[in-house]
Formats: structure tokens, C-alpha cells, sequence
């Protein structure tokens, strides 16, 4: 906000106020691709300091774990703004879960020509997503086999939602976690939360002011 303020002053009204700060968790990140799936050239090259929306999509899958089993959370993210375009919850890891995050940053940001960054899982090398892509005039784009840092701008996402969300509460059924994942993304990351790599601002009001 333009506010100077020192490193100490900060850590004294912090524990004034009884504040403790939540730090982010390494993450092991794997990923397979299938021996028959064809390569897919890498677009980005760890670059995603793109210009303008819709330039470049970014995504991948995690897990939230639940008191009655696991969910899977596959989500697209805008690289310009660091937003969320497109998500979708699963209990099954299939290639319909990326079709779907697909599908709604299609429907939201209906634009062509972005490139989608991905990993080599086998969701997102199948026959229907790339059939997907290409109907909506969209160009993929793959990091290479079990490398976090080709797509770490998604990871970074995750990394967030699990430190201030996941890391935080213990759902008892899918259907609670869900909805704490939908009030995160659309009440909370979108519209609020201020990032560092884009002038601390939310993504919604830094694609407003851009």
C-alpha cells in the first residue's frame, strides 16, 4: 500500500496482537507421462512474465485430503495476473478434471490463441483434452517430465491455497472442502489477496489497472 514500515516494528505489533505468521510447506511434486503419449513442445521455457491476459494459461492438479478420503483440485491460472480463471473438484483423478478447469476459463475469459502450460501428466497428454485445446483455439504447452520449476507459477498457487487454506482446517467430507475451495478462490485469492509479483495488488484489480 506504500506504507514504509521496518522489519522490527512489524515483529513487535505483531506480537502485540498475538499475530503468528503461517509459512509455506515443501511440496514433492512427481509427475508421470504415459510411453505412448506423443511430446509436446515447451512454449514457456520458465518464462511467465507475459504482457497481458489470456498470453498464458498455466495448470496442475493437487490433493486436499479429507476425514473421508482425498478430492483432486485442477486449476488454470492467468500467469499476467495470477488468477484463478478456471478450477474444478474431483474425487477421481481423470482427465476430466482438467477438461473441466478448462472449460471454465474458456467460458470466462473466452479468448483465443493463449498458450496452456501444463505438465506431462496423463489428464492432460489424453487424446480429449488436446482435441479440447484445439477447438477452442487454444495452443499446449508441456514442461518437462518431474520438474516443478517448468510450471512454477501454478505451483505457486497451490503452495498458497495449502499454506493459508489446506494447512489451516480439516474437512470432514468432500463436499466441505469443496466449498472452502470455492469461498477461497472466488471470495478470497481473486478479488483480495495481494501479491508481490504484481505490484501487491489482488488479480482481479491488477487486470482492471492494466
Amino acid at each position: 500500500m506504500g506504507i514504509g514500515i521496518g522489519r522490527k516494528r512489524v515483529a513487535r505489533l505483531m506480537r502485540e496482537m498475538e499475530i503468528q505468521g503461517i509459512s509455506r510447506r515443501k511440496r514433492t511434486v512427481t509427475t508421470t507421462r504415459r510411453k505412448e503419449a506423443s511430446r509436446v513442445p515447451d512454449l514457456v521455457d520458465r518464462y511467465f512474465g507475459v504482457q497481458e491476459p489470456d498470453e498464458l494459461w498455466v495448470a496442475d492438479i493437487t490433493y486436499v485430503p479429507t476425514r473421508r478420503g482425498f478430492i483432486y483440485l485442477g486449476a488454470v491460472v492467468d500467469a499476467f495476473s495470477r488468477r484463478v480463471v478456471g478450477w474444478s473438484p474431483a474425487t477421481r483423478l481423470e482427465k476430466d478434471l482438467v477438461i473441466k478447469a478448462f472449460d471454465m476459463a474458456v467460458a470466462q475469459r473466452k479468448s483465443r490463441g493463449v498458450i496452456h502450460h501444463s505438465d506431462h501428466g496423463s489428464q492432460y497428454t489424453s487424446v480429449e483434452f488436446r482435441k479440447r485445446c484445439m477447438d477452442a483455439g487454444v495452443t499446449f504447452s508441456m514442461g518437462s517430465v518431474g520438474d516443478c520449476y517448468d510450471n512454477s507459477t501454478a505451483e505457486s498457487f497451490f503452495a498458497t491455497l495449502e499454506c493459508e487454506l489446506l494447512d489451516q482446517e480439516r474437512f470432514e467430507t468432500p463436499q466441505e472442502a469443496e466449498r472452502a475451495i470455492f469461498e477461497y478462490i472466488e471470495g478470497w485469492y481473486n478479488p483480495h489477496r495481494r501479491h508481490s509479483m504484481i505490484e501487491y495488488q489482488s488479480p482481479i484489480n491488477y487486470e482492471k489497472r492494466h
